[in-house]
């Protein structure tokens, strides 16, 4: 078995490769559920839904998220009420965008979480839906929010500070909310402790996999398993190819660059792989304690993530 830690587009690309060269069954996602919110009533999970979508090939590759050939109608026809809501409510929200596809996805798993439901069993529910043969768990079924202390507000939700202010506000701390009283979801710790490989994706450190390791067992489990485990890092010449994560890791004050990334898992992981770019930094990275592997880690598209597939398994 292969279990890999997920967060975000980078994440869900690799796992598009790993089911292409290995049998799909074999392969176990546990994917963060920090960033988690509720938007006129229903609960999006947005990393599990790319990670969803990705592996069910419905994806739009151009965003990296949501569903491909997506239409709007729905929220075109919601900005006609947002003049009439007070400043207070969020019931003419239109910037988290939610097409009329998708929408289908939260109904689905909002109804059923109010029938009782955890939210592994509803994750189980929907990928069966998308016929998809590998196993795609959420860190735990409690409630985890990452919340950011930003410069000159205070703390704010994940999807505010990602969506809303486009990641463009500098981060003073993050925390995760719950994740103390939080466990992980059934299967998670068996997971992790039968794996073949561990690997932990091309995902923003902080507020993708930061959210996994915060709940209690899972650092533990995966540092027991480091000989196996496998990293690959999400910057590539010093910047991060899709949103924050460089940045986010300078403010937190960590070096942005592949020695930063190798220091965050030298704890956890044998393995760093690193892109060409960056291939003058082995040396440095092999000083903190970590293999490391040079390789292509730009996925832009199946190829490519197929060849660092089999990179990360040693193929």
């Amino acid at each position: 078995m292969i279990v890999t830690l997920a967060g975000g587009v980078g994440a869900s690309r690799l796992l598009r490769g790993l089911v292409a060269v290995v049998d799909p069954s074999s392969v176990t996602a546990v994917v963060n559920t920090g960033d988690d919110i509720v938007v006129h009533g229903l609960h999006v999970s947005p990393d599990l839904d790319t990670v969803t979508y990705a592996l069910a090939g419905v994806v739009d590759h151009r965003r990296g998220w949501g569903v491909a050939g997506e239409s709007w109608t729905v929220l075109e026809a919601l900005e006609r009420f947002g003049p009439a809501a007070p400043e207070s409510s969020s019931a003419g929200l239109t910037w988290f965008r939610l097409g009329d596809r998708d929408l289908a996805t939260h109904l689905y798993r909002t109804q059923r979480l109010r029938e009782g439901a955890p939210l592994s069993l509803v994750t189980a529910e929907l990928a069966r839906a998308w016929d998809l043969r590998c196993r795609i768990l959420p860190m735990t079924d409690n409630r985890v929010l990452t919340r950011l202390d930003v410069e000159g507000e205070g703390e704010i939700g994940f999807q505010d500070y990602f969506v809303g202010r486009r990641h463009d506000v500098v981060v003073l701390s993050v925390r995760f909310a719950g994740a103390e009283d939080a466990v992980p979801a059934p299967g998670v710790l068996e997971a992790l402790m039968g794996a073949e490989r561990v690997v932990i994706a091309p995902s923003n450190p902080v507020v993708s996999i930061g959210p996994v390791l915060a709940v209690p067992g899972i650092d533990d489990a995966v540092a027991a398993r480091r000989e196996d485990t496998v990293a690959v890092s999400p910057i590539v010449a010093g910047a991060a190819l899709r949103g924050p994560a460089a940045r986010l890791m300078a403010e937190l004050g960590h070096e942005s660059s592949v020695v930063g990334v190798a220091r965050l898992w030298a704890p956890l992981a044998a393995t760093l792989v690193v892109d060409e770019a960056d291939a003058a930094l082995a040396p440095a990275v092999e000083e903190e304690g970590l293999r490391c592997v040079v390789a292509p880690t730009i996925m832009r598209g199946p190829d490519e993530a197929a060849a660092l597939a089999r990179v990360v398994l040693g193929r």
